[in-house]
């Protein structure tokens, strides 16, 4: 949440009438400013697939099926995980897709992550063996505030991910940057911005 609230900020709720949940409110933007940050991490999945679904997402267009939550493991006996997206009957290789939800705003980038991420370099490896065994890993980072030029990693934060992303860059894992726009009743895919994995 660093970067992402301010005394006075504006906030938007949605509630459920769940009774299995703890709470009844979920906090999903809050204005700080500049326009909408999205701080509800569980909604930008459903965005980016509703954006691919819709061909919107140019690198990752013209896939005829899409399955959310994929189980995959390189090998036998190897590693296990589960990647966000998995897309396949298109004009190009099968792809394994992970998502992940950036509101770290440093000067003109947006920055990932905003804590220490094990979990996301596990996912890294998981998308590098993909590449290896002959389909398309893509990490969809997915720029949840109108702010920020670039997209870069938080290598003050964890340079060990920083590391980690520019390994699986180099291995053939594919990096994407892609904003979301927040309308006054919905959230949907817009451009792709730059990535710069340089150090500063």
């Amino acid at each position: 949440m660093s970067t992402c609230w301010q005394p006075g900020a504006g906030v938007q709720l949605s509630h459920s009438d769940n009774p299995r949940r703890k709470l009844a409110w979920t906090l999903e933007r809050v204005a700080t400013g500049g326009g909408w940050i999205g701080v509800n991490t569980a909604r930008p999945n459903q965005i980016v697939a509703e954006g691919v679904a819709a061909g919107q997402i140019m690198p990752l267009a013209g896939y005829r099926r899409l399955r959310r939550e994929v189980a995959w493991c390189a090998q036998e006996g190897g590693e296990r995980g589960r990647l966000d997206l998995g897309l396949s009957d298109g004009p190009r290789p099968d792809a394994l897709v992970e998502i992940k939800n950036v509101t770290l705003l440093s000067g003109d980038r947006l920055r990932f992550p905003d804590a220490v991420s094990v979990r996301g370099r596990k996912h890294l490896a998981l998308l590098t063996a993909a590449v290896a065994s002959g389909l398309r890993g893509v990490m969809v980072f997915a720029l949840n505030r109108p702010e920020g030029r670039r997209m870069a990693p938080a290598w003050d934060i964890d340079p060990a991910y920083g590391e980690a992303l520019c390994a699986a860059a180099a291995a053939g894992v594919e990096l994407l940057a892609v904003r979301l726009c927040h309308l006054p009743g919905a959230v949907v895919t817009g451009e792709l911005v730059e990535i710069d994995l340089e150090k500063a």
